[in-house]
């Protein structure tokens, strides 16, 4: 004779429970809000705004040091002058050419 064991029905009931409220948490861990999916979007995120931070403070140097060429060097302003506005002095032809296609 073979004696089946029977559990108690609130013992099923509280195993459900426990393994109902692991499923929950697994998936809250994975998915939710502040799961790994989240959390590794945010890496991404922070990895790349680094990279944007670097890109801009390059970028704020070069021109920190362009500003500081045009308040003292007048050969800078002359060049800017001549390249951005196309000024010329008054004794000075300008002379265009076409661009080969």
């Amino acid at each position: 004779m073979t004696e089946e064991r029977r559990v108690p029905k609130p013992a099923k009931i509280a195993a459900a429970v426990v393994v109902f409220l692991l499923f929950v948490l697994l998936v809250t861990t994975v998915f939710g809000k502040k799961g790994l999916f989240e959390i590794a979007r945010a890496r991404r995120t922070y990895a790349e705004l680094e990279k944007e931070i670097g890109r801009l403070k390059e970028e704020k140097a070069r021109l920190e040091k362009e500003i500081a060429a045009l308040e003292s060097d007048p050969g800078a302003i002359e060049r800017e002058a001549r390249e951005k506005l196309w000024l010329m002095r008054p004794d000075e032809k300008v002379v265009l050419r076409k661009k080969d296609p």
